[in-house]
């Protein structure tokens, strides 16, 4: 039997975090997500991956993909990724309206996208194959977290 094709991302996630709709209005932020916190009733990828990230005790201010980009106080940029970084894809390297995923192991990534509708895990080569994400923009680290320890 050949391997199953499907990638096998390194996090373990609750049932609710799979089933959250793609919603774009709803981003870090934005009035629809003040009138009603959570991810009941949608988002878009930022605020899911901040929501992934919080379910494993790493907190990122509510910013949108350009501001977190130039975050130098809760992210700091890194070359390689390891899981529960934040990557950022775009049709140019522009973070501004970039696309935020989270690294989910090796290279598959965590993320919320209007194609999809849901929560999906694709592997890097498949954001290469796509116009809007062609270009990994970076790869951003929470800090103060146990992998970030000692690395400024």
């Amino acid at each position: 039997m050949p391997p199953d094709p499907t990638p096998q991302p390194a996090l373990t996630l609750p049932q609710l975090l799979w089933d959250v709709p793609y919603v774009g209005a709803r981003h870090p932020g934005s009035p629809a997500v003040a009138e009603r916190p959570g991810l009941a009733a949608g988002a878009n990828c930022q605020l899911y991956a901040y929501a992934v990230l919080a379910h494993f005790g790493r907190v990122v201010p509510p910013l949108r993909s350009s501001d977190l980009w130039e975050d130098r106080d809760a992210t700091r940029r890194v070359s390689t990724p390891r899981p529960l970084d934040l990557l950022l894809f775009n049709a140019t390297d522009d973070a501004y309206g970039a696309h935020v995923g989270v690294c989910a192991g090796g290279d598959t990534v965590l993320h919320l996208c209007a194609e999809v509708g849901r929560p999906v895990v694709w592997r890097l080569a498949e954001f290469g194959a796509r116009d809007r994400y062609r270009v990994l923009v970076g790869i951003k680290r929470v800090r103060g977290t146990h992998l970030d320890a000692g690395r400024g």
